[in-house]
């Protein structure tokens, strides 16, 4: 259909030069009857409406059907996001996937409004020459020459546009991928005070971006100033061969107007012709990334066979035969012939050190690697719960039922089971409290029982548990592990696969695999195990070995629960330790547990929680849900000047005026050369010929020139404004955004930040320059041709001030519209981004609970939603051009109009000027509305990105007025004064009446339940969330008044969540390159990382993925050790800095640990007793108050909380 209405449109473009022509030649005859020239003027008027309702048809259907491809662009990326290998995940990056569905399905919408222009612009060409031959004859072909010349010219630009348009999305998919990387690692960043060091290595792509946009711009000036002054050197060659081949050809007012206005009828296709080649070269570019992606490796899911329960075939609910399994397809194997086969309802513990596999063999089973060989079988629905916990932004209730209808019993059930009632008391409004992007306000022992109360939930047949123990304490993996995993738990009678560290639940375990360099090395029930004399048997005694060395030296400290007094070596009080088939036990007869824990104890006994319905959703029964995350919001109104002038102070003032000024040069000297025209056809015509022909030739040529000159500058200073603009605007939102506080993180969802980052800026850096020249250029072509009207034919000046007003009435109150459907459309754009990245994150989760259908279906509401703002904005487009364009015509019927009333004291020359110039003014008037309301709409991409420039900041990284020596801290020394903390001003004080003074070189244990405030100490000290009451002192300078990266780089913190970027090893480590390699190998030695660094080909310049994927979650956590390590800093955080590793590498960390930092104040977030039994003090914090604080025997001796959680650990 478009085809059609595109067809009939240029075919009726060329019957307004056909009718001036007959115009033209009424006014030359002073005979013709009167009624020929209003039958000429309702006929232009009447084909002038024609050609405005054909075309907007043609438009309506082009955008429509751009929509419509832009949305299935999305949904296939969408879909085939969710079932690519993980090795093709490496190679497609998240910043790449986004870009496909932001800027790459963006370039195939716009081509759909393009892509008839392939054949139009040819038969407008066609067309034109024809009746230019009709009315100039053979003269044309100088013309004709000067455009073919052009055509190579064109060509090579093409080529060198297509060059940059590769190397500039190469570099744009590097600095989303960053972005998106360093907004998910923030937290990380700002403790480790790394935020100039990433700052900088955005810089540095942005800066490689800018070189090829600075290249794209000149080549771009270059491009104005050929297909602006392309159709002037047309007509300026073929009126040049016309007058002086032949002296009697003279150039009268209708051969020059009729050619002029078959020339301005050029221009349009000369003009669109290289933009519509850039649409398909950046489509072409978009074409083969897409095809790449598309055309990346799936994941084969019958490379697993899946069959349902009810089909019976055998007892075993997992059989493995002769597997071997790779991540990637041609590389190392990464599990080697592996056999095994799981009764149904079997609990299977998988033991192993640090990257032996355990978490491989868990992906393999979910079809998440390439199988090689042999036969893998599944009996039954599959739930995952991964070793680091997927958190969705939605409430915590949402999470839990994973799309599935709510069966409140067993729903209650299950939170109980999952150790999740306390936490609901704690939350504002208990399960349907919104628990933000990625859990930001949960701790990571809550997210990791959110997780697995989701997979619970679900009730499936087979459950592969990853490690989940490992984020809780011993008293809430026992309560998960009696109540859901273990024998007597929720999910008995299931086949249940559980990786762990743990042997203090091994002996309750029916069978265990043990794991080691990719195979399994032994297999069988603990007993059998034991008997065996094995490596397990082996891994065993190396624990209890370690355990005994540690009782020995904590002897004195640990109290008889009975006696009640100090248990001196071989004293009465001593309760014997040994070893009972292998495991180490008390004289109760209770295993010596290895500590887990998040930063939660589930301290107290659990029956005190059991809640009823009512109770359990008590919180949860408001209104409304708490919500912590803010949506992205649509700004309202006009968009304010303060804005353009924003963006002009980017561009720079003087570059700005000075634009303005070369646009208002090329207006005047074309105005000039036109009007020079008509009074060159008014000339007489003595003895058949003009005279001052060469003279007229001449300045025309030289107007045409200047025309040229001014073209080309301002080209380049819009440009060269532009790559200004965007390097500022981009800096400003970057260095603000680093500057932001964690609040703002938590607040704000990642797509709303990869949104400004990616679409945002791509408008800012491409579209809003090119707006700026179009929208100018039309302005000033209005006001021109108003202008020749006004001279022509002065009593226009009675209707073009009505036509002017009812333009501008029904321009702004289109643009309001549009501005708003604009703002609406690029909020509802973020969500999109939000989910997808999301997805991205839990797609091996999603995978395992076969969601996949529900997730696309969500992401196609999502788009969707964002259509339902973009179809009208269509929509009223073609509302607003129809009826502009009616104006337009108006201008065109009084032109004519008046021309034929005043037709006796009018020239031919100056009635052929000004109707040619109304014919203009509706495309004229056409494209100043689209580009006003493109420049109002697109300028709304530099109120978002200021928007998030302005926001609220962190204290300054510096103040060189009170920074510290650099000797700072010397001792270690650190003093809380009545500290208070709240995270955000509506909320209440997480720690109240901290007072506490920790000495140089101290060990201090923070121990403490759910919400009693332990991780928040640590973010307090690193400034990370400011004091709202008292202060902390280290050293005698209160932290509060030095600059935060003076503070975060004298103190070191080994987090819970271990966070690596892509890059280096090396750079993961020391992004500064403070270090000597030789410093490097060291730390990574003393990390118990250096065999497996100097196995790696790359050595340091190993290169990691994405998130550290290609690097098992125990080894990213000795790289944060090896950070320490090289810092060595005097004060020492560690929070749950073990938990991912198994038991002897963290055995060698505390050696670490005890030793390198012997002489360094250490803070232990303790989730594992045992640890830090032979500390100097243990401070428990309970609902933010400091209960307890002294040493762990004299807690013992109190019987307090400290007592109750030592009891719970087995250590008394």
């Amino acid at each position: 259909m478009s085809f059609l209405f595109k067809a009939i449109h240029d075919l009726m473009m060329f019957a307004g030069p056909e009718i001036l022509k007959l115009l033209i030649r009424f006014v030359s005859d002073a005979q013709a009857p009167d009624w020929q020239g209003y039958f000429y003027t309702g006929l232009l008027f009447v084909s002038a409406c024609l050609q405005t309702l054909v075309l907007h048809q043609y438009f309506h259907i082009c955008f429509v059907s751009g929509m419509r491809i832009k949305t299935a662009v999305i949904g296939a990326v969408y879909r085939k996001a969710l079932v690519i290998t993980n090795s093709a995940r490496k190679s497609s990056t998240v910043g790449e996937i986004v870009n496909l569905m932001s800027v790459d399905a963006q370039r195939f919408m716009d081509l759909a409004t393009y892509i008839n222009m392939i054949w139009s612009a040819p038969l407008q060409v066609v067309l034109a020459l024809y009746l230019l031959w009709l009315n100039l004859g053979p003269s044309i072909f100088a013309g004709v020459a000067v455009m073919i010349l052009m055509v190579p010219f064109n060509a090579v630009m093409a080529m060198k546009t297509k060059t940059y348009q590769v190397a500039h999305m190469k570099s744009k998919d590097n600095r989303i991928k960053l972005m998106n990387e360093i907004l998910n690692g923030i937290k990380v960043l700002k403790l480790y005070a790394w935020e100039l060091a990433f700052k900088d290595k955005v810089m540095a792509i942005r800066q490689e971006e800018l070189k090829v946009l600075k290249k794209s711009a000149y080549l771009a000036a270059v491009g104005t100033f050929t297909w602006v002054c392309t159709p002037f050197l047309v007509a300026l060659s073929t009126f040049a061969v016309y007058v002086t081949v032949d002296k009697s050809n003279v150039l009268d007012a209708q051969k020059a107007f009729v050619s002029l206005a078959l020339f301005n009828i050029l221009r349009f296709p000369l003009n669109i012709l290289p933009m519509v080649i850039s649409s398909i070269v950046q489509a072409s570019v978009s074409l083969k990334r897409l095809r790449i992606f598309l055309s990346h490796e799936e994941l084969e899911p019958g490379s697993i066979q899946r069959r349902p329960v009810k089909d019976g075939g055998g007892t075993n609910s997992i059989t493995v035969k002769n597997a071997t399994f790779t991540w990637a397809r041609g590389e190392p194997a990464t599990l080697n012939s592996i056999s095994f086969s799981i009764p149904e309802g079997a609990l299977v513990a998988v033991v192993g050190q640090v990257g032996c596999g355990k978490s491989s063999l868990l992906s393999a089973l979910l079809a998440e690697m390439d199988k090689v060989e042999g036969h893998v079988a599944l009996k039954g629905s599959v739930a995952y719960v991964p070793q680091q916990a997927w958190i969705q932004n939605h409430s915590l209730r949402e999470n839990i039922l994973f799309g599935r209808p709510l069966r409140e019993r067993y729903y209650n059930a299950v939170v109980e089971a999952c150790a999740l009632l306390p936490d609901l008391e704690i939350l504002p409004s208990g399960d349907r409290t919104e628990i933000g992007e990625k859990g930001v306000n949960l701790s990571g022992g809550q997210k990791q029982r959110v997780s697995l109360a989701r997979a619970v939930y679900g009730d499936s047949d087979i459950y592969l548990f990853d490690d989940p123990l490992s984020a809780v304490d011993a008293h809430v993996g026992k309560h998960i592990f009696d109540n859901v995993v273990g024998p007597k738990g929720m999910l008995k009678g299931k086949t249940r696969l559980l990786v762990t560290h743990s042997v203090s639940y091994l002996p309750q375990v029916d069978v265990i695999i043990v794991m080691s360099g990719g195979k399994v090395s032994e297999m069988g029930s603990y007993q059998e195990l034991l008997a065996r004399d094995g490596a397990f048997a082996e891994f065993l005694r190396t624990y209890a070995s370690a355990e005994q060395e540690q009782a020995a030296e904590d002897s004195s400290k640990v109290v008889d629960p009975e006696e009640g007094g100090l248990a001196g070596p071989g004293g009465p009080g001593k309760e014997s330790k040994h070893m009972e088939n292998g495991v180490l036990v008390t004289a109760a007869g209770k295993p010596l547990q290895r500590q887990l824990s998040s930063s939660s104890s589930y301290s107290g006994d659990v029956s005190r929680h059991q809640a009823s319905t009512a109770e359990l959703q008590k919180a949860g029964a408001k209104e409304e849900t708490w919500k912590l995350v803010e949506a992205d919001k649509a700004q309202t109104g006009q968009v304010k000047l303060s804005v353009y002038w924003d963006y002009m102070k980017a561009i720079g003032l003087f570059l700005s005026f000075l634009s303005i000024f070369l646009f208002l040069c090329n207006h005047v000297s074309a105005l000039a050369s036109n009007y020079w025209l008509s009074l060159w056809t008014d000339d007489p015509i003595i003895n058949g010929t003009q005279e001052h022909t060469n003279v007229r030739l001449s300045v025309y040529g030289a107007l045409g020139i200047s025309q040229g000159i001014a073209v080309f500058g301002y080209s380049m200073t819009v440009s060269i404004g532009g790559i200004f603009a965007s390097r500022r605007l981009h800096l400003d939102l970057l260095h603000n955004v680093l500057r932001s506080p964690m609040s703002f993180f938590e607040r704000t969802p990642s797509g709303n930040l990869v949104n400004r980052f990616s679409k945002e800026l791509d408008t800012v850096d491409s579209m809003i320059p090119q707006v700026i020249k179009m929208f100018m250029g039309s302005l000033f072509n209005v006001i021109g041709a108003c202008i020749i009207i006004l001279l022509a034919t002065p009593i226009a000046a009675v209707i073009i001030p009505p036509l002017g007003l009812i333009y501008f009435f029904v321009q702004r109150f289109y643009v309001a519209s549009s501005r708003q459907l604009k703002r609406l459309e690029s909020v509802s754009r973020s969500p999109v981004y939000s989910h997808f990245n999301e997805t991205l994150l839990g797609v091996s989760v999603i995978r395992a609970f076969e969601e996949q259908e529900r997730f696309i279906h969500q992401s196609d509401l999502k788009v969707d939603e964002n259509q339902k703002a973009y179809y009208p904005s269509i929509v009223a487009n073609r509302w607003l051009a129809v009826r502009l364009e009616c104006v337009g015509n108006c201008i065109v019927l009084f032109a004519s109009l008046f021309a034929v009333i005043s037709r006796h004291s009018l020239s031919a020359g100056l009635v052929g000027l000004s109707v040619s110039y109304s014919l203009q003014v509706t495309t004229y008037l056409n494209w100043l509305v689209r580009m006003s309301s493109e420049m109002e709409t697109n300028i709304v991409a530099v109120e978002r990105l200021k928007e998030y420039s302005e926001t609220e900041k962190e204290a300054p990284w510096q103040i060189p007025e009170t920074a510290p020596p650099s000797t700072w801290p010397h001792e270690g020394r650190v003093e809380f004064q009545d500290y208070g903390l709240r995270y955000r001003e509506d909320l209440d004080l997480v720690l109240k009446h901290i007072n506490v003074t920790i000495h140089g070189g101290e060990k201090v244990g923070i121990v403490g339940r759910t919400g009693a405030g332990k991780s928040s100490l640590t973010l307090g000290l690193f400034r990370i969330n400011e004091s709202v009451e008292g202060e902390i002192i280290i050293d005698g300078v209160n932290i509060a008044k030095i600059g935060l990266h003076d503070l975060r780089f004298k103190i070191t913190i080994i987090p819970q969540d271990p966070v690596l970027f892509s890059g280096s090893l090396r750079m993961n480590l020391d992004p500064f390159s403070q270090y000597s390699d030789e410093d490097v190998w060291t730390a990574l030695e003393l990390a118990h990382l250096k065999s497996f660094v100097s196995g790696l080909p790359d050595k340091l310049n190993h290169e990691c993925a994405e998130g550290g994927e290609n690097l098992s979650v125990g080894q990213r956590q000795l790289v944060c050790l090896a950070r320490a390590l090289l810092r060595k800093t005097k004060i020492l955080v560690l929070d749950e800095a073990t938990a991912a590793v198994d038991l002897e590498t963290d055995d060698l960390i505390q050696s670490t640990i005890r030793t390198q930092f012997d002489d360094c104040t250490v803070l232990t977030i303790a989730h594992r007793l045992n640890t830090i039994m032979d500390y100097t003090r243990v401070i428990v914090l309970d609902r933010g108050e400091m209960r307890e604080c002294g040493t762990p025997s004299d807690l013992l001796q109190q019987r307090g909380l400290f007592y109750s959680m030592a009891r719970d650990a087995g250590l008394v």
